[in-house]
This record gives structure tokens, sequence and C-alpha cells, in this order.
């Protein structure tokens, strides 16, 4: 079965910083990953997706510049670094396989105060 968690969300202040971790377990492992978030009344918005080698495949305009993308194949596991937060950036984050329409797991809370 495969299975991605994600972690690393908390409080933090406008300006500060967060690395949120997605680790994947399963028969194979595959990092290629994306990020969404989704704030109360808002759509599910897709982020960033990271490819294989750990290069970014895309970044949403609302977050280039300040968000990045890295993994660790012996971490099993794919990075969010979070920087130069703003309140907008305040939702529940997820990871997943690029275009998944299923398998949705808890996420994590980003809350980014003034």
């Amino acid at each position: 079965q495969v299975q991605l968690v994600e972690s690393g969300g908390g409080f933090v202040q406008a300006g500060g910083s967060l690395r949120l971790s997605c680790e994947v377990s399963g028969r194979f492992i595959n990092l290629v990953t994306s990020w969404w978030r989704q704030s109360p009344g808002q759509e599910r918005e897709l982020i960033a997706t990271i490819g294989s080698r750990g290069n970014t495949v895309y970044l949403a305009d609302s977050v280039k510049g300040r968000f990045t993308l890295s993994n660790s194949w012996a971490a099993r596991s794919v990075y969010l670094e979070m920087n130069d937060l703003r309140p907008e950036d305040t939702a529940v984050y997820y990871c997943n396989y690029p275009g998944a329409q299923t398998n949705w797991g808890p996420g994590t809370q980003v809350t980014v105060s003034l």
C-alpha cells in the first residue's frame, strides 16, 4: 500500500520559515510528488511538483521565490521549504502524486500570523 504522510506544519509569524515533510511508504518508493494547499472556503490549490532528481517541475506564481523543493531518498521524503511566509499562506498543506484524485491524507496545518 502506498502512503504519503505530511508533517512539519505549525504556527509562525509573517516573514518566518517552516519546512514541511512528506514521507512516502510502500513496496516501491516514488518521490515524484506534488504539494497542494487548501484554506477554509477555498478550492485545493496545486502549489508545487518535484521530479525524481529533486528538480522543480512546477511552482505556483504565488510561491515562486519563497518556496523551494528538495528530496531525500534515504529518508523516503520530499520537503517543501517555506520562506518569507505570509498570512495568505495559511492553509492545510497536502502531498500526493501529481494528478491524484484519491488517497488524500490529513495534511498538515500551517498558520501564519502578523
